[in-house]
């Protein structure tokens, strides 16, 4: 055991692909330590929309003996409908990586089925495990609950929205690292045979230096919920919760992220500033709140390479999802699984057959290390960093100048509201005729 856990990307660098060199240490508390490899190992989820729902049936499709115990939503709706979906009679397509029917795992009696603003915290305290699936907007303080209540986590990106639950991240990212506790974040690249495969060569050196790379997120975008008549303003935005930033982010954050953190694993660093441009062109009416529909940035790192990173959410435009980074002696992208030299010959490339999930494999190891008592990840600090990265990508593009890292993410920014319950305001609110503020590069600006 190493004096402090290894980053995601030096476990890449380290021990190549698998988990054949462990870092781990023994857990002594008896509330997270399974000895047996074969007890219940609880587990509480927090957030149960559709990502919700799916992390839950493939935390239950673990060959440990997992068991689902609470269950946590602002919405009772969005709770029964989660409910539903893991022990209805289509359950069991949901996974079969156990060889049986999930439905057996789901015991969650009415009690244990909580809906509130403060749900999250009754749901914790039942589970040896959480999954974290709210918004992002609500993942800084269920994440400081979950590991002051000593849990191991599971949550998806991206872990914030702002400068501010930036900072709170990392704070108990420290804590669980003190408290020996699992936490895995769901950017499921680094947990996929293909980018593994890749980012060891890259971290061998087969292709050099990095020192330029492209990265998108370009499609037609996602759905929208439209509004109900007696909707409170706080609930609305809740429901239609990807266009508005206190919740979202904006889509460079909630999306673009996968791709953004690739480019930082590949740099084994992040970006020192960045400068950008975007707007709203095509998505502009009022169901689409504040966010943009284009993001263009330049990422700048301490080296003096410059990546570039492109996201768009237009209908009938071309659509991209992908990563590729060159270096000195060569070039890989990755959506092809394919590295090749400069002279053009090809390193690597991967065929792919048979891969494993990457959403599953991230609970299969996950649950494994629980249940041998065995301390591997601390997926936390990285989550929050390159999370950090697309918040200043959007500070950048939303008011057009150059924003410094240590500047932004120390600017205690937040986008939160005075409190969390439904009598109080959230934090944009739209004009009379329903139309929602947006940023406008030139005018909007976040430091004097």
């Amino acid at each position: 055991m190493k004096k402090n856990i290894l980053s995601r990307r030096d476990f890449v660098k380290n021990t190549g692909i698998l988990t054949g060199s462990l870092m781990a240490a023994p857990l002594f508390s008896r509330q997270n330590f399974f000895p047996a490899g074969n007890e219940e190992i609880k587990v509480a989820v927090i957030g149960c929309g559709g990502r919700g729902t799916g992390a839950a049936a493939q935390a239950l499709s673990v060959k440990q003996n997992t068991k689902l115990v609470a269950m946590a939503d602002a919405f009772k709706d969005n709770l029964d409908e989660c409910y539903k979906k893991l022990t209805g009679s289509d359950a069991k397509n949901l996974a079969d990586s156990v060889g049986l029917d999930i439905r057996t795992r789901v015991q969650v009696p009415e009690e244990n089925k909580f809906h509130s603003f403060d749900a999250y915290k009754k749901a914790i305290a039942l589970a040896d495990v959480v999954i974290l699936t709210t918004p992002p907007g609500f993942r800084p303080i269920h994440f400081e609950e979950a590991i002051k209540q000593g849990k191991h986590v599971f949550m998806e990106k991206p872990v914030a929205t702002d400068p501010a639950g930036i900072k709170k991240v990392l704070e108990m990212a420290e804590v669980a690292k003190s408290k020996k506790l699992n936490v895995v974040v769901g950017l499921q690249r680094h947990y996929q045979k293909v980018y593994r495969e890749l980012m060891k060569r890259v971290y061998d050196g087969k292709i050099g230096d990095i020192v330029s790379g492209q990265v998108y997120w370009n499609n037609d975008g996602v759905w929208v919920r439209p509004r109900k008549e007696g909707q409170t303003e706080m609930e609305y935005q809740m429901r239609n919760w990807y266009y508005f930033n206190w919740l979202c982010g904006d889509h460079i954050n909630e999306q673009h992220i996968h791709n953004i953190d690739v480019m930082n694993w590949a740099k084994n660093a992040y970006p020192v500033r960045a400068q950008g441009m975007g707007g709203r062109t095509t998505r502009v009416g009022k169901e689409y709140g504040e966010i943009f529909d284009h993001h263009f940035v330049e990422f700048e790192y301490a080296d003096g390479s410059i990546l570039n990173s492109q996201c768009r959410h237009q209908k009938g435009t071309m659509s991209r999802v992908d990563e590729m980074l060159v270096g000195t002696k060569g070039s890989v992208k990755f959506g092809a699984g394919l590295m090749k030299g400069t002279n053009g010959k090809v390193i690597y490339k991967h065929e792919g057959k048979g891969d494993p999930n990457p959403y599953q494999v991230e609970h299969d190891e996950l649950f494994e290390a629980i249940a041998k008592g065995e301390y591997r990840f601390a997926d936390a600090e990285n989550g929050a960093k390159s999370t950090m990265t697309s918040i200043l990508g959007r500070m950048a593009t939303y008011s057009g100048q150059v924003i410094e890292w240590d500047k932004a993410i120390n600017s205690g920014i937040s986008l939160q509201p005075a409190a969390y319950d439904w009598q109080t305001n959230p934090p944009i609110l739209p004009d009379a005729n329903g139309m929602y503020p947006a940023a406008i590069p030139g005018k909007t600006k976040f430091f004097t």
